[in-house]
């Protein structure tokens, strides 16, 4: 059988590691990844090897050479050109491949039993096998799912948290008989796992997964790297080391002086010609490469140390990585995460903070103190989105130097000479984080429509209209007050797509950024019609002779915190009153009980005005909560059931979007009007993108989240739907007590308990596993739904905190009550006894 060695990785996640190597020759004690890959290949009498390079290609073929002193037959294959994919390269090498052959990434570290694999492929008859296994964090990789004979029935691509269904993953391992090979395009890019396995899946091909025991650790960054060079040398995965075990727990090379004053403590791997100088401690889990120089009293707490590397007197190391040919002077101290590129040289007394990288040949002069990575930033993140774009602490997280280096980023992604909008809210640190993305912008080349302060429904309904490819709008977070919130949108003025995300965290992490030159910086302009093309298309989509013969008032509380209070003006002019609360705007977001403080002044003013309605508007001008003409407060569950009749009324037979949780109230009403309702992922960009791809559309979004008009703009859109409310009940002649009064009664509860990270996938794998698969639907977590359509419960990982939110929904409350303490007892279960068997 023959091996395919995927090695055309450029590993930007392990830079400054990879600035000279690629991903594969890697050293894990000392040897690299790919020779790992290749002696576990061997223990399983595969020797024929070839290897897909793309990358530097020259370092893995000058080491390997033609595999003789490796004992295997070494072939290699480059894409010269431009990356193919990982079955894009398979496939250009199809003519090498006539029999069952097995593709295995060169940037992993893993033990697997792959003779019992192949005898399960060729068992199964498959056409594909994916070798999988289970992890604590799936996020990263792809997540799959297999029916009882072990065939897969469904996988997604590195999902978000709140789309993890299970804990088995797809190790990027697969044994593959040479037919499928049709299925693929000739030269151009394509991926097993978003192209090939799909389109199996779509026509039945056998296709099966096989759930390996055994370690498996994907070195795809820093931590990850450390972690297998701590695992292999505790035994945790079966790897040859390079050197004969001295004494128990002590590797050591050839030539090599240790100074009878050192202490060592074990395991610890020390290369061959090094010198380890008096008084020197050395931790376990201490990983030193060859013709490495130790000095007097220096103290190494579990670094990984690469070849050449000469460490001063009295230096500490502290959980770090120093590539080759690095020197660390006299008594500088390098702490945990950081990672010093090839070449560099740290000077006397120098410190390096924790995660800073430090790129190749860069040099650091005696006594500094670097706090950000040398070359331009601060330290590296793993993920810059959330579920809501990109957050963080206002001025801590969210500072300037990043928000500059983000700008550049998203530029970056764009074409050359591209415009994008830019809004904020009123409060100086949004002015201040704007400015310093409009700066990253410009310095790459891509000009400004300024919108200033200006409330989101409005940035959105203008993004379509100046021809931009997309905008960015920064605003507090609506729910955490300290923190600071920066959403992009498309064309279309909808949140940008994963994809999109993607290219921009790319962008980020790798320092891939466009530095254009003078003649080529952004302009800025700022458009001075905006107002008037929101007011435009606000009087288009409304019924104005019934609002204004309805001669309504309405209580309007901004709560300190909207952005250009228009919706007045805009009510004045079809004739209706509207009394404003707290327009002023403050500089610190209001917490809960100020709000319901402010709520509950909003319902006595509503009553003693005898108001039709009030309302309580935040999130700059997205969501409401309303108070009816007794001072009751509609919201949550009860608002989307009111929004969803009252509209459905108005347009009978309509389409509604709403989130997975929203209670089945909303099936209830639609079967009244002949409506139909489309469920999405709970996050604001599947509304957003729901309500725009499906026909018929009349309202998207819930209470909690804000409501979509897709008519008028991709949003969701506070002060629209004030509007329409006035006509609505106009038309309809009822007030918000009397639509309360026609709403289904159904009973919906939510309970949120903590769920650490490490659990979330595998208790999705496990609701998934305890219930037939006719009761489970997977949009978004895990919905059980009894035989009773409207009695069901969802268990939805939340995206941003480790938590879990357990809802439950029914016409009969007992049910709900039962259902709910059932569930947290059964997840408290299960979280304590992952937690017990990883102790």
């Amino acid at each position: 059988m023959r091996a395919v060695l995927m090695a055309g990785g450029s590993g930007t996640r392990l830079r400054p590691l990879t600035c000279d190597l690629p991903k594969p020759m890697v050293p894990i004690l000392n040897r690299p990844i790919a020779e790992h890959i290749i002696n576990l290949l061997k223990r399983h009498h595969i020797t024929e090897v070839i290897a897909t390079l793309h990358y530097l290609p020259d370092v893995m073929r000058d080491y390997f050479q033609d595999g003789s002193d490796f004992g295997v037959q070494m072939t290699y294959a480059v894409e010269e050109d431009q990356p193919l994919g990982t079955a894009g390269c398979v496939k250009n090498i199809a003519d090498l491949l006539d029999d069952t052959f097995i593709v295995i990434s060169g940037d992993s570290i893993t033990d697997f039993d792959l003779s019992a694999a192949i005898e399960f492929h060729r068992q199964k008859k498959s056409k594909a096998t994916l070798i999988l296994t289970r992890v604590p964090n799936p996020v990263e990789f792809g997540v799959v799912i297999t029916d009882k004979e072990q065939r897969i029935s469904r996988f997604l691509e590195k999902p978000s948290t709140s789309e993890i269904f299970s804990d088995t993953v797809n190790t990027g391992t697969y044994i593959l008989e040479p037919e499928i090979l049709q299925y693929l395009p000739e030269a151009e890019e394509s991926d097993f796992s978003k192209d090939l396995f799909p389109l199996m899946l779509e026509r039945g091909e056998p296709m099966y997964g096989y759930i390996a025991e055994g370690y498996w650790c994907d070195v795809g960054h820093l931590d990850a790297y450390r972690e297998a060079q701590y695992d292999g040398l505790h035994g945790k995965v079966k790897l040859d080391f390079a050197y004969p075990e001295q004494s128990p727990g002590i590797w050591v090379g050839q030539n090599t002086y240790i100074d009878p004053a050192a202490k060592i403590e074990t395991p610890i791997l020390i290369g061959s010609n090094c010198r380890i100088g008096p008084r020197a401690r050395i931790e376990a889990g201490t990983v030193i490469g060859d013709n490495v120089t130790i000095g007097a009293d220096a103290d190494l707490k579990r670094p990984i140390v690469m070849n050449g590397v000469i460490v001063g007197d009295e230096v500490q190391l502290r959980a770090c990585a120093i590539s080759r040919g690095a020197r660390v002077d006299r008594r500088a101290n390098i702490l945990e995460g950081a990672v010093v590129g090839p070449l560099c040289s740290v000077g006397e007394e120098a410190q390096i903070s924790p995660n800073v990288r430090v790129w190749p040949s860069k040099r650091i002069e005696s006594g500094a103190i670097l706090n950000i990575n040398l070359i331009w930033g601060e330290q590296a993140k793993r993920n810059l989105f959330g579920q809501q774009g990109v957050s963080g602490l206002a001025n801590i997280d969210i500072t300037p130097e990043f928000a500059v280096k983000l700008g550049a980023s998203y530029g970056s992604t764009l074409k050359l000479g591209s415009a994008v909008t830019v809004s904020r809210d009123q409060r100086a640190i949004s002015r201040m984080v704007s400015r310093s993305l409009i700066a990253g912008l410009m310095s790459s080349g891509i000009n400004i429509q300024n919108l200033e302060a200006t409330a989101i429904p409005l940035a959105r309904t203008t993004v379509p209209t100046l021809q931009v490819s997309g905008g960015i709008h920064v605003r507090l977070h609506p729910d955490r007050p300290d923190f600071i919130l920066i959403e992009f949108f498309d064309e279309q003025g909808i949140n940008i797509s994963k994809s999109k995300e993607k290219k921009i965290e790319g962008a980020y992490f790798k320092e891939d950024l466009r530095r254009v030159p003078i003649a080529e910086i952004g302009n800025m302009a700022y458009p001075s019609q905006v107002l008037e093309i929101y007011s435009t298309c606000f009087e288009k989509h409304l019924n104005s002779e019934s609002i204004r013969n309805s001669r309504s008032k309405v209580v309007i509380d901004y709560g300190y915190a909207v952005s250009g209070a228009i919706l007045p003006i805009l009510l004045t002019k079809f004739g209706c009153d509207a009394v404003v609360l707290n327009a002023s705007l403050s500089e610190r977001a209001l917490s809960n009980e100020e709000r319901e403080g402010l709520l509950k002044q909003l319902g006595q003013v509503v009553e003693a005005l005898r108001a039709n309605f009030g309302v309580q508007v935040s999130g700059n001008g997205e969501q409401l909560i309303l108070v009816d003409e007794s001072g009751q407060p509609v919201r949550g569950e009860l608002l989307t059931a009111m929004m969803v009749h009252m509209m459905l009324t108005a347009q009978p037979r309509g389409t509604v979007v709403v989130p997975v949780h929203a209670s089945s109230a909303v099936e209830q009403i639609a079967r009244r009007h002949d409506a139909k309702v489309i469920r999405t992922k709970a996050n604001p960009t599947a509304l957003m993108e729901a309500s725009q791809d499906n026909p018929n559309v009349v309202l998207g979004g819930s209470g909690d989240m804000g409501f979509i008009f897709p008519q008028l703009h991709p949003g969701f859109d506070a002060m629209f739907c004030i509007a329409k409310l006035i006509e609505m009940l106009t038309v309809q002649e009822q007030s918000l007590a009397q639509v309360r009064s026609e709403l289904p009664r159904v009973c919906h509860r939510m309970y949120t308990m903590r769920c650490p990270w490490t659990v979330k996938g595998s208790l999705m794998r496990h609701m998934v596993e305890i219930h037939p698969a006719e009761q489970l639907e997977l949009i978004d977590g895990v919905k059980i739904v009894s035989s009773q359509d409207d009695n069901w419960v969802l268990i939805l990982p939340d995206a941003g905190e480790p938590l879990v939110h357990i809802y439950a929904n029914s016409e009969d409350r007992d049910w709900v009550d039962d259902a709910i303490k059932d569930y947290r007892q059964r997840v408290q279960n299960f979280i304590d006894g992952e937690q017990g068997s990883e102790s």
